[in-house]
């Protein structure tokens, strides 16, 4: 599929500067790979905003760039918020005051711009953090003895880090970075000292029979004190004021100063229905791991976020998150029905910033033949939110099916970093680096999608199709063959019509099993039953191209064609 020149020139402004690694000090700027590494073998994954401003700063050679320059350069002239150059400035001083080691500097220049300056901390090494007000939330413990519970915890935790993300005087480790702890047994002064913050914040959760039990406790990282710490015991309906209440308890232990606008944006909630907010918790527990292969997880997050909704009409993100399971079950599995664009569009009505919602619109965009608007859309979801794993992931669609495959990697590399992640995108990305002769880079994704698919089959074995066709592709490029063939064998016996798992098997067959007869036999009820948008895909999916010669397959595209375009007409006629 060829761009068109204005295709190719918008897809250009979401793409990284092809240079050559910078150095900053004692760090490697890698702009194409979108890392950061140190000397001492750290290393970080940056937004790809993120990136573009500090390659931009580094050019400057010292100096000021204004906002506009900024805009210009990094935004291509795109009218975004103010706060959007605000949180990519903040996230580069933290870079710098993190993996940077006190390198480099941003420095503000009042009511002028911004310039990158040499840290007059260069000298020194970069302690914990003790004498800055920084903090770092750890995902509360689920304490309940329901461990299905979890859900309900982590939420807890992320509100609580959003709060205080709304405190100008205070930094915030990322939910990316906290989240990385989880389930790990720790070390508080260690956790301070690779997150580079003065205190660390943990706690648990006990919710059952309508009332929700939370300790938690505030640490000096410096001296392994307490600061602040406090048990809560209250009726689940008071679960908003209780996170309230929290929060200003840690901006007083920490003798913050707050502006009134910022204590309004804390005690800001998205509903003010207990029902809803669990009920959206517990179907963003069943999006976090990736589901566009699992139908059975679509059609709960459905149910949860339709019911939300039902309780609060105005729930920006029940709406978001319907709409992603409606897109998804229309997209990737041919389901009849409402596509889910009507849910999106409810929900950036009700809140314009919603990531996760401009990245599904992005889908629906591109379905329409719209390109422009659809890079537009998912340019938008990364301004808002760079660690969105939903927008980086549509970016990296985008890219793969226009055969962009280094852009691609550079979004699905992103996108693995961060706790939220597709389980599909591991299985991309051997894709990706299969396609630019990548060898190592496929086997190092395919242990990634190994490792995830078994962390899912470990508890139910065919709960995702997309799992289990990652899996056996990265056998397959592990050198293990007959494991790979043995486990599409079982899956098959087990969950024979689960026609997504047949088309990744397919991909894993032609690409790195070399059978192209296994492929073209697990592809027949496929395009027997894909839907448009579906064959639309496969039409550009570079693991079939050693097929697209063969005449068995091509009268298998040809009916297809016939069929869905029949099935167009008729739906059109019906509406």
């Amino acid at each position: 599929m060829g761009a068109t020149q204005a295709d190719a020139a918008e897809i250009g402004r979401i793409n990284l500067p092809k240079e050559k690694p910078l150095t900053l000090g004692s760090l490697s700027v890698d702009p194409a790979r979108r890392r950061i590494v140190h000397l001492d073998g750290r290393e970080e994954i940056v937004e790809p905003r993120v990136m573009q401003v500090l390659v931009a700063l580094v050019r400057a050679e010292g100096q000021i760039l204004s906002r506009d320059d900024l805009l210009m350069s990094c935004w291509h002239g795109v009218v975004v918020g103010e706060d959007s150059i605000d949180r990519v400035i903040g996230r580069l001083r933290r870079l710098a005051d993190g993996i940077g080691g006190g390198e480099f500097k941003i420095e503000t220049i009042t009511k002028v711009g911004y310039r990158l300056a040499p840290s007059d901390a260069r000298a020194a090494p970069v302690a914990c953090g003790a004498n800055r007000l920084s903090v770092c939330v750890l995902p509360f413990a689920n304490m309940s003895v329901d461990p299905e519970q979890e859900y309900f915890s982590d939420g807890i935790t992320e509100d609580i880090i959003t709060d205080l993300s709304k405190v100008s005087s205070l930094f915030v480790a990322a939910r990316t970075n906290s989240f990385a702890f989880k389930g790990k047994d720790l070390d508080i002064p260690q956790v301070a000292r690779q997150l580079n913050v003065g205190y660390v914040l943990e706690g648990s959760v006990r919710k059952a029979e309508g009332r929700v039990r939370i300790t938690a406790q505030l640490i000096d990282a410096a001296t392994g004190g307490h600061v602040w710490a406090e048990r809560y015991d209250r009726d689940l309906r008071d679960i908003f004021a209780l996170q309230d209440e929290i929060s200003r308890a840690i901006v007083a232990a920490l003798k913050l100063s707050i502006l009134p606008e910022e204590r309004q944006a804390m005690e800001r909630r998205e509903t003010s229905e207990p029902e809803a907010y669990n009920l959206y918790l517990l179907a963003r527990r069943y999006n976090v791991s990736g589901c566009e292969g699992d139908l059975r997880s679509l059609e709960a997050i459905e149910r949860l976020c339709r019911r939300a909704t039902e309780i609060d009409p105005n729930y920006a993100r029940a709406w978001g998150l319907l709409g992603v399971a409606r897109t998804m079950r229309s997209f990737n599995h041919g389901q009849p029905g409402d596509n889910g664009l009507s849910a999106v569009e409810r929900a950036l009505s009700l809140d314009p910033g919603l990531a996760e919602a401009h990245a599904v619109l992005a889908r629906h965009l591109f379905e329409r033949g719209r390109v422009d608007d659809a890079f537009t859309a998912v340019r938008t979801a990364l301004s808002l939110d760079p660690l969105s794993w939903p927008a980086n992931s549509e970016a990296g669609r985008l890219h793969y099916v226009r055969h962009e495959f280094r852009e691609a990697i550079s979004y699905w590399e992103a996108s693995l970093a961060l706790p939220e992640t597709s389980r599909s995108d591991p299985g991309r990305l051997m894709s990706c680096y299969h396609a630019i002769g990548d060898i190592e880079g496929a086997r190092r994704a395919a242990r990634v999608a190994l490792a995830r698919a078994e962390e899912v089959m470990a508890h139910d074995h065919v709960v995702s199709g997309a799992s289990i066709g990652c899996a056996a592709s990265a056998l397959a490029v592990l050198g293990e063959h007959e494991q790979a063939r043995d486990l599409i064998d079982r899956a098959l016996l087990i969950d024979p019509d689960n026609l997504r798992m047949r088309y990744n098997f397919a991909c894993g067959a032609v690409i790195y099993l070399k059978d192209t007869e296994l492929a073209l036999e697990l592809l027949r009820p496929v395009f027997e039953g894909l839907n448009s948008s579906w064959l639309k895909y496969a039409g550009c999916d570079p693991d079939l191209e050693a097929l697209r010669d063969d005449p068995r397959f091509m009268a298998m595209v040809k009916a297809a064609e016939l069929r869905t375009a029949v099935d167009n007409v008729a739906n059109l006629a019906i509406a």
